[in-house]
């Protein structure tokens, strides 16, 4: 089928290379049974590709079913996909058919495949292999014949190498894999994107469609849209409903446009650790590596000076003057540390301060309470996901508790 049918048909918007191979990779494995692995960020419209492959496919009169594998608890997943049997855990007062018995003959789309459990992941990948499953409490092989299309945000081969994803199973996904870019990656769509928006939204509302001048058109295509797709809808139904000029300027779009969060210096996990019963053991992770940090930087300190006297020209001969007025130290002279004592950096011998008297104390403009800095890393996360608790605890390496426990300790506002 012609491209541009498909784009007409699924209501796709937009003509970048990087989609257009996308899509025609999507109808080319539609009529095989290969399993697909969709990869794209957030927002980029990764399932309306699985309804795509399904639509085109020899399967398409029979069920298609779409489930989120990061919003379903871990304790009830596998119950969803492959179904559970009477009084096999507490509240199974019935039996109950799995997706992959319900949908049998069908495909199944698996959004957000790294989040799912590796436990589940052991079913998912003896289902794909042989397309065999266990009901949860049940010793009896079942047999189901459902095409696999799975989709993830995440870079799962990194997972793989950090035990969050088997490796069987992401090559067992990555038959064919189909990359959606990110709508930054293609940025002569997203004039036409945001007008496709702007028109369907005025006839919803009943008001005249709104125009961007060419300050605010450039200001749409450079904004870097995290969010992608979804982003962007959201923005133009905003324009469209407040905005009460519809001709749009570029300082009228910047108040619709949030804020691009600056790049957070400050020392966090290097990733999410593991939830337990103790979420004190993250905390005590986040102070370790605030004090690596700080250890860190004075020896960076310790280096420089002893750099300075083995090289005096890295620093020009100058004194620092108290606001007392006396001199805390100088540094020596060419002559001095030309010498033979000065030049060894084994025998050099230690800068005489006035007084004989070493001032070990540095004074520090920057607050060192951990409480503090505690406090301002929470408020950085929030403000960099925008307000969800989710996932700021989870790039702090902290449960959703703890998080609203100290959000409450600190008095932050969301």
């Amino acid at each position: 089928m012609d491209i541009q049918a498909i784009k007409n048909r699924f209501g796709i918007i937009g003509n970048s290379p990087a989609l257009n191979y996308a899509l025609q990779v999507a109808v080319q494995v539609a009529n095989t049974d290969l399993t697909v692995l969709i990869n794209g960020e957030s927002g980029v419209g990764k399932e309306v590709f699985s309804q795509i492959i399904h639509a085109l496919s020899a399967r398409k009169h029979n069920p298609f079913i779409a489930v989120n594998c990061g919003a379903i608890p871990e304790g009830t997943i596998d119950s969803e996909l492959f179904g559970h049997e009477k009084g096999s855990f507490t509240g199974a007062v019935d039996s109950r058919k799995g997706y992959f018995e319900t949908v049998n003959g069908g495909t199944i789309f698996l959004d957000e495949i790294g989040e799912m459990p590796l436990g589940t992941q052991a079913r998912l990948l003896r289902v794909l292999e042989t397309g065999e499953y266990i009901r949860v409490g049940s010793s009896k092989v079942q047999k189901t014949d459902v095409r696999v299309i799975a989709a993830t945000n995440r870079d799962l081969l990194e997972r793989t190498q950090h035990g969050k994803f088997r490796e069987d199973l992401y090559y067992r996904l990555n038959t064919v894999p189909i990359r959606v870019p990110a709508l930054r990656d293609r940025k002569e769509d997203i004039p036409l994107l945001f007008r496709k928006f702007s028109v369907d939204f005025s006839e919803k509302y009943k008001t005249p469609s709104i125009q961007l001048d060419e300050e605010a058109r450039t200001l749409l295509v450079n904004y870097p849209w995290r969010g992608n797709v979804r982003e962007l809808k959201n923005i133009a139904e905003q324009i469209s409903v407040l905005s009460s000029d519809k001709l749009v300027t570029g300082s009228d779009l910047k108040r619709f446009l949030p804020e691009i969060p600056e790049v957070n210096r400050l020392p966090m996990l290097a990733a999410p650790q593991q939830q337990s019963g103790n979420d004190f053991a993250s905390e005590r992770d986040i102070l370790y590596k605030l004090f690596f940090d700080m250890k860190k930087d004075v020896t960076e300190v310790k280096k420089m000076f002893f750099d300075i006297l083995q090289n005096p020209s890295m620093a020009h001969p100058t004194e620092y003057h108290h606001p007392d007025n006396h001199v805390l130290h100088t540094y020596p002279s060419t002559a001095e540390v030309n010498t033979p004592a000065a030049t060894n950096i084994g025998n050099a011998q230690p800068i005489i301060l006035q007084d004989n008297k070493i001032d070990l104390h540095e004074e520090v403009e920057e607050t060192l309470s951990i409480a503090d800095k505690e406090k301002e890393l929470i408020v950085k996360a929030l403000k960099k996901h925008k307000g969800k608790r989710k996932d700021a605890a989870l790039d702090l390496g902290i449960s959703e508790r703890t998080l609203y426990r100290k959000l409450k300790e600190y008095n932050i506002a969301e």
